[in-house]
């Protein structure tokens, strides 16, 4: 028996996009402004981890807020000139490489919102982080949101900012170590960067080097050193 296909969408095909009901909720229970947390750069092999804290103005909300992940490059831009245009408070702070080899990218994330967040011009009430953790020592109370960037459009405003800044930031190290591709790969693992690694080795103070890949070559020369 064939069974007839359903005119309604598929669950796994509605695309959610973030909201103000966090903030709007917030807001009557007294806890305003609002600003939302987010970061940029957990996953690559170079360049620092950047993050951005931005409160938004609930009665100028820029269009096409979303998880910067979802956005494109062409899209992401426009959409950042219009938060800086239209925020009531915008904010960024990032952990360089060293600074995330002396701890861990966990912390370094944290630590980069927390920054952001006491550099908002304005003083919150309460901070939106996406994820599961709320980064210790802030100056006001914080909640985590799982996707947060998917769900709140003032983390959504934070995850644009933190990305166009950090592209930006590792587009200016490709012009000045032109080998390595920074500005196509923007520091991820992609073959070229790996390859320019191989070739060229880490750079100091940019490389992360307690990530796997530099701890597999460093354990490889200790054995060698050994026999």
């Amino acid at each position: 028996m064939v069974r007839a296909r359903p005119d309604s969408p598929l669950l796994f095909e509605i695309v959610e996009r973030p909201d103000f009901s966090f903030e709007t909720s917030a807001k009557a229970e007294g806890l305003w402004p609002v600003a939302g947390m987010d970061e940029a750069g957990r996953g690559p092999l170079a360049g620092p981890v950047v993050a951005a804290a931005v409160v938004l103005d609930p009665t100028n909300i820029p269009d096409g807020l979303d998880d910067s992940k979802r956005l494109s490059h062409a899209q992401r831009e426009p959409i950042f000139e219009a938060i800086l245009n239209s925020a009531l408070g915008v904010a960024m702070a990032s952990v360089c490489a060293e600074g995330i080899d002396a701890s861990d990218i966990r912390k370094a994330s944290l630590e980069a919102m927390r920054r952001a967040l006491c550099g908002l011009p304005v003083r919150p009430r309460l901070a939106l982080a996406d994820g599961r953790d709320v980064p210790p020592g802030l100056p006001c109370l914080g909640r985590a949101l799982v996707k947060g960037d998917q769900r709140s459009q003032s983390i959504a405003a934070a995850s644009i900012v933190a990305k166009v800044m950090r592209d930006r930031m590792m587009s200016d190290c490709g012009r000045r170590h032109a080998h390595y591709g920074f500005e196509i790969h923007m520091g991820y693992a992609t073959l070229r960067h790996r390859t320019a690694i191989k070739a060229y080795g880490p750079l100091k103070r940019l490389h992360r080097v307690s990530f796997a890949p530099f701890r597999l070559e460093m354990a490889e020369v200790d054995e060698s050193q050994s026999t």
